[in-house]
């Protein structure tokens, strides 16, 4: 590869298991931009000096990155290279009211978030993660919180009990509440995950709490050349493609265009929120750069006019036990490289100039490309692509890396595909 990629398998292994919900996916990835020299900016302050140097924002569960060459300012229209990738992931969520007590069980009512594979959930440990608010004096102060423990389990039905012995049907309300301990009375868990915090239960205030299987993430197979993992779908993207962003700061080019890292939450139930792809973010935070350069609105527009957005959405792998679900022409392999993601009904974003870009950025990476269509007999599942080209106007490509049993608990990848990833968008961040 061209460029020095520090993107592996086992790196995007500490990744996820360092990282179960979208809020600690951005502290994640903010603390390795800290490290390689980047400032965080508050949204709510002027940008006055930012109009060179690097600097990233966080909103919730999503962040945007950027780093601005010295001679920025020279032109104020400079374009963009925008890698974008999303940060949560379908699970099992807490309810605002979770205490419950049923024939001697103490429960914790939980509720299906996105488009969550629900067999796949029972009968594993869970613990529990994601962020409080909790009162501070006459503000409201945020704590995140991560409970690694065995603190849950969604029981299975028993094959004995069940109406049919090929499976049971689960009813999202009723089956997936997760057991936690015994008694006739319902154990307070607001209580108990604000103890675990350190702070006063009387302080809490609101809560946006997710549960994440236990199981380290790590490699798996005869050679040891696959990844076993929760989340990766999008989280395997939001690891590349910070690789590969601070891979594309090591030899820019002059006049290149900036390059943006933007991975944003809420991608799984439609990425409609304050701080999802289709809320204000990208295009503020963009807006807010080119005015640190000295800009106005014109040079703003121009600037998105002449930019381009690569949308990584992980992408799905031929089946080997269901071959026939898939385009027959369009095989995905493991460990073949990255995917161009196209859809003609544009659930997915790419056209042929978004493809021109990723195809060439492939080419210059030395990795191999390869073209994913869905059968149009299936209904084809969406990203941040559309939505974002939408927002901004720029071209945008749909990508991924390829993988199988997407949206379980647990997920399956080839590890040769992780350093492909990263250097392919490098390389469309830092074009030649």
């Amino acid at each position: 590869m061209p460029v020095s990629i520090t993107a592996t398998a086992s790196g995007l292994c500490a990744f996820i298991d360092a990282s179960p919900s979208p809020f600690h996916v951005c502290r994640t990835v903010a603390t390795e931009l800290a490290a390689h020299g980047f400032t965080e900016l508050a949204e709510s302050r002027p940008w006055e000096h930012a109009g060179t140097g690097r600097y990233f924002v966080v909103r919730g569960g999503s962040l945007v990155a950027w780093a601005e060459p010295a001679d920025a300012a020279a032109d104020a229209a400079r374009n963009f290279r925008v890698a974008g990738a999303h940060t949560d992931s379908p699970n099992l969520r807490v309810k605002q009211h979770p205490d419950l007590a049923v024939a001697g069980w103490q429960l914790v009512g939980l509720e299906p978030y996105g488009g969550a594979w629900l067999n796949s959930w029972l009968d594993r440990d869970l613990g529990l993660s994601g962020r409080l608010t909790v009162r501070d004096g006459g503000a409201v102060r945020e704590v995140l919180v991560r409970i690694d423990e065995p603190l849950l389990r969604v029981p299975q039905l028993a094959i004995h009990l069940s109406e049919d012995r090929r499976g049971v049907t689960l009813d999202p309300q009723r089956h997936v509440n997760a057991v936690w301990g015994l008694g006739g009375e319902p154990r307070s868990l607001a209580g108990y995950v604000a103890e675990r915090a350190g702070v006063a239960v009387g302080a809490l205030l609101g809560w946006e709490l997710m549960t994440h299987d236990l199981a380290p993430s790590g490699p798996v197979g005869r050679d040891g050349d696959l990844v076993s993992a929760p989340r990766l779908d999008n989280q395997a993207t939001c690891y590349a493609g910070l690789h590969g962003f601070l891979a594309a700061l090591a030899e820019p080019a002059p006049g290149a265009p900036t390059p943006v890292l933007a991975i944003f939450d809420h991608e799984e139930v439609g990425s409609q929120s304050d701080r999802g792809a289709q809320s204000d973010l990208l295009p503020a935070v963009l807006e807010r750069i080119v005015l640190a350069r000295g800009g106005g609105r014109s040079e703003y527009l121009a600037a998105l006019a002449g930019s381009i957005c690569a949308s990584g959405d992980m992408a799905h792998a031929t089946h080997p036990n269901y071959p026939e679900r898939h385009e027959p022409a369009h095989r995905i392999v493991a460990g073949g490289g990255p995917v161009l993601k196209v859809n003609q009904n544009l659930r997915y974003a790419t056209d042929a100039v978004g493809a021109g870009a990723f195809a060439l950025a492939c080419a210059q990476a030395e990795v191999p490309l390869q073209r994913y269509v869905h059968r149009a007999d299936l209904p084809c599942g969406s990203t941040i692509g559309p939505m974002t080209a939408a927002r901004t106007g720029m071209p945008t490509v749909d990508v991924g890396a390829p993988q199988l049993a997407m949206h379980s608990a647990r997920e399956l990848m080839a590890a040769a595909d992780v350093p492909a990833y990263a250097a392919a968008l490098a390389a469309f961040l830092a074009p030649r």
